[in-house]
């Protein structure tokens, strides 16, 4: 059997994370998973030589020489068909409002204009990369949670997402869901973290990791902003839950790295709702991403 190759992007708001997958095996190539942190706010330009290198890196490390396709999971809002960025006001990628992002990435990349380039829901991917690796929810209904600059779902019925239909939000999508004074994603989020620890503090912390420190040291506040994500994420879910009639849910993103502070306020709300359901937390979220996306080139 032949065995072909493709570069899996996880691009968020804050890193990229790139890897060749071996798409026969559906496994990540030694040495060639590659990431790095940054500003997605600085100029196109720059943003898209940093995502240059990181892929360059990776595919030099995987000493695989013939590259077949380039599948990236990406936040939303985008035309994940067409590859246009329609991000805006999200505190991410402001100057890629309207842009052909395939079209940007090859030519950075000096690839040919008809170079295999596919895009995809980050959240969908999640899910996808986490049923790959627990092959019993291949017979399940999973709703997968992804938490971080935003806030992402995806459901997933024996295997296929689901994006439609009265038994899922439009699109699939919790993060712009009517909750309290906004969004579901004004609350459940590292902008909605920071925002609930300033109105309580009075104090402006840089990023998420900060907040996290904190509460790991003992500070109430930090702890209190945690633990009420966990019941605002409970609260955002449980209707979904019971419409999917979804029998296990995981949960991953950068915020899952913080599950310790945040799961068992979440497990109390989902448990007083009456719901019987399976919690999961992802231990390694890139992964999963990186071979759902790539699952989406072998379909």
């Amino acid at each position: 059997m032949n065995t072909s190759h493709a570069i899996g992007l996880d691009i968020g708001g804050t890193h990229i994370t790139a890897a060749v997958i071996n798409k026969t095996e559906m496994k990540v190539l030694d040495f060639s998973l590659c990431k790095e942190s940054f500003d997605s706010n600085r100029p196109v330009d720059e943003v898209m030589n940093i995502w240059k290198k990181v892929i360059s890196t990776s595919i030099e490390n995987s000493k695989i020489k013939d590259i077949t396709g380039i599948a990236i999971c990406m936040p939303g809002p985008f035309d994940y068909k067409t590859g246009i960025c329609w991000i805006k006001d999200q505190s991410k990628y402001e100057h890629f409002y309207g842009l052909d992002i395939r079209e940007l990435l090859l030519e950075t990349l000096d690839f040919p204009s008809d170079f295999p380039v596919l895009f995809e829901n980050d959240a969908v991917c999640f899910g996808k990369g986490e049923v790959f690796k627990q092959q019993e929810n291949l017979s399940k209904k999973v709703m997968a949670v992804t938490l971080g600059t935003g806030l992402g779902a995806c459901f997933i019925d024996k295997g296929t997402s689901i994006s439609s239909g009265n038994s899922v939000p439009t699109d699939g999508e919790i993060y712009n869901l009517p909750y309290r004074d906004g969004i579901a994603e004004d609350y459940v989020s590292v902008r909605g973290l920071l925002l609930h620890y300033k109105s309580l503090s009075n104090k402006d912390l840089n990023n998420g990791l900060e907040l996290y420190n904190l509460a790991k040291n003992g500070d109430k506040q930090a702890i209190l902003v945690f633990e009420r994500m966990g019941e605002d994420l409970a609260e955002v879910v449980i209707p979904w839950i019971k419409k999917f009639a979804a029998d296990h849910i995981i949960i991953g993103g950068k915020i899952a790295n913080a599950s310790d502070l945040f799961l068992f306020s979440f497990d109390k709300v989902i448990q007083e709702s009456g719901l019987k359901i399976e919690i999961s937390i992802s231990n390694d979220n890139e992964i999963a991403a990186l071979l759902g996306a790539v699952s989406f080139l072998c379909d």
